[in-house]
């Protein structure tokens, strides 16, 4: 049944792939934009994804005589050759001697000196659609920058890889992290358009601002679309595999499992030392820009391959898989070490964790979330931009 699953979705995919040719990305509608920043002093908030065709946003700009007088970094660095978590440094762009400021690290959004140097900031990133993926939360501070020194955000969309489905806890205000600002569920179901429009709507800025915001969206675009970002959104997000994995892999971040950091199959595997139950091993070691110290260093993990998993569950269940993090907790002959103190950030809440120790299955732990879901889908309805289908 699996195969004839996965059959009908590469059917899908390739159907969707011809349909793309009608796609049209926010970037790439130059002419709607262009007159609102022509002499302007511009900020842009761009990474390896801010691409037009084969040329980046910023020299596309500038060779149109916009006038960029700031780049800020997401996390990952403005080339997307960071690994998750490192520290980032500002720096200059090469190309263009402009002055890149890191939105990850000491400041996650722009300063005060920063904003009074701009007219408008332009924010053209591909997302991935979690909560825990950090571009979301880098808009949200953006946006704030811009609220409170009343400067425009001119949001270039793109669409999102993950939209088809909406699932997983809405995360409690104890648990607000750079991992997560919103109470919204792990896969929210919306572009970062849409996202601005409800961060904006729902009045989630400090102090209740609300950003003057300018919309570009894409063309020839909706939530149940299959996308795959031509150019990796993240360095251990290399494939649209990882991409589907991400949002349920991504829990096992906090806790003692390997998902694969160290690989060519990061966020496609996950695996522990010596682990009994699994069917396939790898070995992390350092990836510059990926890997520098991944866990398990040089140490050999069994534990399971799921890229054909991705397509053949994911895509069609519409839901995050659970079933890993409870196996994987169950064998563990060490369970007070399997989860750390990043786990609950991660989740939003403590209850999965709670219910995995205290023997919940699967179906149990996701009915705990769904009267969350049902109140978020109905706010969520305000601010969609594109159709379900």
């Amino acid at each position: 049944m699996l195969h004839f699953k996965y059959f009908i979705l590469c059917l899908f995919l390739i159907s969707s792939t011809i349909a793309l040719g009608q796609l049209k990305l926010g970037d790439e509608q130059i002419d709607k934009y262009i007159n609102t920043l022509q002499g302007k002093r511009v900020g842009v908030v761009v990474n390896q994804t801010s691409m037009i065709g084969d040329m980046h946003l910023v020299d596309t700009l500038s060779r149109l005589g916009i006038n960029i007088v700031k780049i800020f970094a997401p996390e990952h660095g403005f080339r997307g050759d960071a690994e998750a978590g490192a520290h980032i440094n500002s720096t200059v762009d090469k190309a263009t001697g402009v002055e890149i400021v890191s939105l990850y690290g000491k400041n996650y959004m722009p300063t005060v000196q920063d904003m009074a140097k701009i007219d408008i900031l332009v924010f053209d990133v591909q997302d991935v659609g979690t909560r825990f993926y950090t571009y979301l939360s880098t808009l949200h501070y953006v946006m704030q920058a811009c609220a409170d020194n009343k400067k425009p955000l001119l949001l270039l969309d793109r669409p999102n890889p993950n939209a088809f489905y909406i699932d997983g806890p809405i995360l409690e205000s104890k648990y607000k992290s750079f991992v997560g600002l919103h109470p919204i569920p792990i896969v929210y179901g919306c572009t970062l358009a849409e996202m601005a429009k409800m961060i904006n709507g729902e009045k989630w800025l400090d102090k209740k601002k609300q950003c003057k915001l300018i919309v570009i969206p894409c063309t020839g675009y909706n939530h149940s679309m299959a996308y795959n970002s031509p150019i990796p959104p993240s360095p251990n997000l290399r494939s649209l595999e990882s991409v589907y994995l991400y949002p349920s892999l991504c829990l096992f971040e906090g806790t003692n499992v390997s998902v694969g950091r160290g690989t060519d199959q990061a966020f496609e595997c996950i695996g522990l030392p010596k682990f009994a139950a699994g069917n396939y091993s790898f070995t992390p070691r350092v990836i510059k820009g990926r890997a520098e110290n991944p866990p398990y260093l040089n140490v050999e993990c069994n534990g399971f391959l799921l890229k054909d998993f991705a397509m053949q569950f994911i895509r069609f269940n519409n839901q995050l898989y659970l079933d890993f993090l409870i196996g994987f907790y169950k064998n563990d002959v060490k369970k007070d070490a399997f989860f750390n103190s990043f786990f609950d950030k991660l989740a939003g809440t403590a209850s999965i964790r709670q219910m995995i120790i205290a023997g919940k299955d699967a179906k149990q732990i996701r009915e705990s979330w769904q009267l969350g879901i049902y109140k978020y889908k109905k706010i969520r309805l305000k601010y969609l931009i594109y159709p379900e289908k």
